[in-house]
């Protein structure tokens, strides 16, 4: 679509619709400032809101999402390597954690930091007592290499 096609529909926008654009997306190509600035102005468009995943986090539709980076104790890297190896990369328990959709472990800063990401269903506190009361000791074993990690099955 041309520019000048764009302008023409960016400029078809309600004024109060194209200030907030401006005050938000000044910098942006004005192709995102009509598409954004159409869903404003759309009240038949879907929404997908984000809300609140229970105790902590934020959700939009039905999955949660987590995610954090955390220190690892000396030596953790090597250890949770090993671990995954062994496993060859297949965390088959966590498959009896029934709210979880996927789940990532990242080495930073030359390993001493780990980021986890994770999608579930639901809210916070049933996907985390999925994995209490399920696979304690995976828990343990793979969070006890973090700085801090109280322990599920038994505290470090």
């Amino acid at each position: 679509m041309g520019e000048e096609n764009l302008q023409a529909r960016y400029q078809q926008l309600p004024d109060t619709i194209r200030a907030k654009v401006e005050q938000t997306l000044a910098d942006a190509k004005v192709a995102l400032k009509v598409r954004i600035g159409e869903l404003l102005a759309d009240k038949t468009a879907a929404e997908h809101v984000v809300t609140t995943a229970g105790r902590v986090g934020a959700k939009s539709g039905e999955v949660s999402e987590l995610t954090v980076i955390m220190p690892l104790k000396p030596d953790g890297a090597a250890r949770l390597r090993k671990f995954f190896d062994l496993i060859n990369g297949n965390l088959a328990g966590a498959g009896q954690v029934g709210t979880l959709h996927n789940m990532r472990f990242v080495f930073l800063d030359n390993d001493t930091k780990l980021l986890f990401a994770t999608a579930y269903d639901g809210e916070w506190d049933p996907y985390i007592d999925d994995f209490a009361t399920k696979i304690p000791d995976m828990m343990d074993y793979l969070f006890g290499n973090i700085e801090g990690w109280p322990g599920i099955a038994s505290p470090r």
